[in-house]
């Protein structure tokens, strides 16, 4: 099939099915430093985009093939938000889905438009990248369109979430020495409150990249998280999680750790040796510890946040 792709297994978001709305090259109004696509120049529309009754075609036919798949997730190589029938194509898929969710990936550039927003106020999953919230930063990872500003991009975020009251996630890919700076993460902690996203991601490369950048390591991931607000609601996303991420914890410093930041079982599975496993169990059934849910994960924080 030309425009499905999958299933794909998600810890995020269970076994996805893709649609992917550019399947003959990358076509993005960004050129990003991390994109695993090769460089190109960026546009502002889709040539040659495939047909709504195309797309919905072979939807079918693979949600046949694979009806135990949990979301259908529209993305593109490049910006799906670009595709010109795409507030057409969303009322095609709400029309089969039936009780399978929906979710975009996109990298907000587009929206600031109010036909945009009430597109993606249709799905039920809407994550965002936000990976700079500073003019400076923006420009030198995410390399966008020169018309495309980030205080755009921000204002429109915070405007789209007073219409849209599903889950929307925020999505940052750090880059040592671009948005990993003590002046770009406390930027970051003056604007993200004013979003109020169901969950943040924090991750770094994982594919080979366009241009020569270095993957930051779960650890570092882990101490950058730290210098967020201890209010957002931040997850770790990394496919390499070192086994030397472990070690020992006292119970002060595990419940340090959680009230710094809450932290999932995965990441306290990589992140504790077996001694503090059991200790961190021991707080949780001794209520120091107590479960939350944001988004669709479970965290870990101390029971005084």
């Amino acid at each position: 099939m030309k425009t499905i792709f999958g299933p794909v297994p998600s810890r995020r978001f269970g076994k996805s099915l893709g649609i992917d709305l550019s399947p003959e090259k990358k076509q993005c109004n960004y050129d990003c430093l991390y994109c695993e696509l090769a460089a190109a120049k960026q546009v502002n529309s889709i040539e040659n985009p495939p047909s709504v009754d195309m797309v919905i075609s072979e939807l079918k036919t693979a949600l046949k093939k694979y009806p135990d798949v949990d979301v259908i997730t529209i993305t593109a190589n490049g910006e799906p938000t670009l595709y010109p029938y795409l507030d057409e194509l969303i009322d095609e898929i709400d029309a089969i889905k039936g009780n399978y969710k929906t979710l975009i990936l996109t990298n907000s550039s587009t929206i600031t438009n109010p036909k945009v927003q009430k597109t993606l106020a249709k799905l039920d999953t809407v994550k965002l990248s936000l990976d700079c919230v500073t003019p400076e930063a923006f420009k030198k990872l995410d390399r966008p369109l020169k018309s495309i500003t980030i205080q755009s991009i921000i204002d429109g975020i915070i405007e789209f979430r007073t219409i849209y009251n599903k889950e929307l996630i925020l999505e940052i890919l750090m880059v040592k020495g671009i948005n990993t700076t003590d002046k770009e993460i406390e930027a970051f902690n003056q604007v993200l409150p004013n979003i109020d996203a169901d969950r943040i991601d924090i991750g770094s490369v994982d594919r080979p990249p366009a241009y020569p950048i270095e993957p930051l390591s779960y650890a570092e991931l882990i101490e950058i998280s730290k210098k967020f607000s201890s209010s957002l609601p931040i997850h770790i996303t990394s496919r390499h999680k070192a086994k030397d991420a472990k070690g020992s914890f006292s119970d002060e410093e595990i419940l340090s750790t959680l009230q710094k930041r809450p932290l999932t079982m995965d990441d306290i599975k990589t992140l504790f040796d077996e001694d503090s496993f059991n200790r961190f169990q021991s707080l949780l059934d001794s209520k120091k510890i107590e479960e939350k849910i944001l988004g669709t994960l479970k965290f870990y924080s101390t029971t005084n946040l």
